[in-house]
């Protein structure tokens, strides 16, 4: 569309609405500078590298990464399935799936522990006796909490790509005798990336972030399973430089994926 023609287009919006729109633009714009007000600057190295910090941070990479390749070996398979089947319970399983995007993540934290817990959960005390597994208060724990919220954002992201991909092409390698694993490596694969790749950052940001699972399931225990979520919720009544300063970096690692998704997730070009 023209420059000329595209000015004209926002000259035309109404006052109301652009005041509304500014309004909810502020809206999320305020916290945003008020903790960036309040961010220690000069003290922020040093807030970012203490004992505490540096643990809280080590452990949140470690099980978000772990959290994220389980979403990968899971939830691309899932996506296959709600994508290319015709299920009748497909709905049903989507939603399913989909749930925790909209359930408080305490009440998965309390469902996880009620299925895997070692004492009253469904799976929980066979694992323990059975093969000596504890996934309470564990980092396996973390991990399992950041999985159950993080992997349906991957399983949306890569289902919408396979929906999207034009299926003649991978007939068209069939008809030319290549196999499903040649299929799926050498055409399918390339023409998902763009959505697996969002898919996966999305999935690694929202279990880098979580709070509520984990601490209602793996509990808050230091060098075990405080992530730096839980060390900025406990450090704001013992330290808040520290915890103003964990916060800003979480804050600038969300920046990052969403500005580096922008074109991959919205659909936006410059």
């Amino acid at each position: 569309m023209p420059r000329r023609s595209r000015n004209r287009r926002l000259a035309r919006v109404p006052v109301v609405v652009s005041a509304l729109a500014f309004s909810a633009v502020a809206f999320f714009l305020l916290p945003v500078a008020g903790l960036l007000a309040r961010s220690p600057w000069g003290s922020m190295w040093q807030d970012l590298s203490s004992s505490t910090s540096l643990e809280a941070i080590r452990l949140s990479i470690e099980c978000s990464l772990c959290a994220t390749a389980l979403s990968l070996l899971l939830g691309v398979p899932l996506a296959w399935v709600l994508a290319r089947t015709q299920l009748r319970a497909r709905a049903l399983l989507r939603a399913v799936v989909l749930l925790p995007m909209v359930l408080p993540p305490v009440v998965g934290g309390v469902a996880l522990l009620f299925a895997f817990g070692r004492t009253g959960g469904l799976v929980g005390p066979f694992l323990f006796h059975a093969f000596g597994i504890q996934l309470t208060y564990s980092p396996a724990g973390v991990v399992m909490a950041e999985t159950f919220v993080a992997m349906p954002f991957l399983v949306i992201t890569v289902e919408g790509g396979l929906r999207s991909l034009d299926t003649r092409l991978e007939d068209a390698a069939a008809t030319l005798g290549a196999g499903v694993f040649a299929r799926f490596t050498k055409v399918t694969l390339p023409l998902l990336a763009p959505s697996l790749f969002a898919g996966t950052a999305l999935a690694w940001a929202r279990a880098l972030g979580e709070f509520g699972a984990t601490i209602t399931f793996a509990g808050d225990i230091a060098g075990r399973t405080e992530t730096t979520p839980l060390a900025v919720y406990l450090l704001l009544e013992s330290d808040p430089s520290a915890a103003i300063a964990l916060s800003v970096l979480l804050l600038a690692v969300s920046l990052v994926v969403l500005v580096s998704l922008r074109d991959r997730w919205f659909g936006l070009r410059r």
